[in-house]
């Protein structure tokens, strides 16, 4: 389908070209995190103040996994206890981290007046699928089990992430369904990766492959799955699972510019054709990406913005 890109976007879109940046699937794992992290200095709003945010680990069978709390100023306490978001970052289950997100989490924080845990899951290839599933289900059960210790209420506990971030969320909320899990009051998914097979028309139109080109997004996939088969699994493409019904309330984000546009679409429409309560918001003029840039894309801030005031009216 035609996509323009905003005028704010295509900016930045050329400034990243001009830059000569190298393309990820160029350079190792360890290179491309380097330049993924780096680009936050550049592309990151200026942070709200947050009441507490601190660094803690969650215990799992390898060992532990590290995550950090943000609590802001205003959260909306009942009986002292506030909700929360369990929140999977970005970056192709590769790069990414609890630094890449930080100011993402904080305003997710502020926005929703919420308690945010952010997961540090395990990343490919040093650990290749199901590792990133296997911390994120683990951790999501952790900050259950542990709600009141940490001030969360824990009926009133979410899931959410950007991009393999929502790719995860969408996957935990499964589990959590179907009984490997606690109970969830809703999950938010940012341009979420739900189908490898990677079939969708917005995978091959020339007008997607803006800075989330269609080869990294190969790149990235071979990194993370172990091999064909993968593909197949619910636990790598949520859109494989058998049903969505009976999984939690849903905002799903997708982007005009992304090759993840079309499953993220057509996520959405099988969670609302199942019964599922689903808000869809399509910002179309901007990439996939564009939710961590609030210093230059204002649709940025405006989609944090929007997810705060989804979680607000969710519990």
């Amino acid at each position: 389908m035609p996509v323009t890109l905003d005028a704010d976007a295509a900016a930045v879109y050329k400034a990243f070209q001009e830059a000569g940046r190298p393309a990820y699937e160029t350079l190792t794992p360890d290179e491309a995190r380097a330049y993924y992290l780096a680009a936050r200095l550049v592309t990151n709003p200026e942070p709200p103040a947050l009441a507490e945010v601190r660094d803690f680990s969650i215990p799992a069978p390898h060992g532990a996994i590290p995550a950090r709390l943000y609590r802001p100023h205003d959260s909306r306490l009942v009986d002292g206890l506030s909700p929360a978001l369990v929140f999977f970052h970005g970056g192709g289950w590769v790069i990414g981290n609890l630094e890449s997100h930080d100011v993402a989490c904080r305003a997710l924080a502020h926005a929703g007046e919420l308690i945010v845990i952010s997961v540090d899951y395990r990343l490919a290839p040093e650990h290749k699928f199901p590792a990133a599933v296997d911390d994120a289900v683990t951790a999501t059960q952790w900050v259950a089990d542990n709600a009141p210790s940490l001030g969360i209420d824990a009926a009133r506990l979410s899931v959410g992430g950007d991009s393999a971030g929502g790719n995860l969320a969408a996957v935990v909320a499964l589990a959590a369904r179907d009984g490997k899990g606690p109970q969830l009051a809703g999950q938010v998914l940012i341009y979420p990766a739900t189908d490898f097979a990677m079939a969708h028309p917005s995978h091959s139109e020339p007008e997607t492959s803006v800075l989330l080109t269609h080869s990294v997004i190969r790149w990235f996939r071979d990194h993370y799955l172990t091999g064909a088969a993968d593909i197949h699994d619910w636990r790598a493409s949520p859109a494989k699972a058998a049903t969505l019904a009976g999984l939690p309330p849903a905002y799903v984000l997708t982007a005009g510019a992304d090759p993840l546009r079309d499953e993220g679409d057509d996520y959405a429409q099988r969670l609302q054709e199942a019964g599922v309560p689903v808000t869809h918001r399509s910002f179309p003029g901007q990439f996939h990406g564009f939710f961590t840039m609030g210093k230059l894309l204002q649709q940025a801030n405006v989609a944090a913005s929007d997810i705060g005031a989804w979680l607000k009216q969710l519990n």
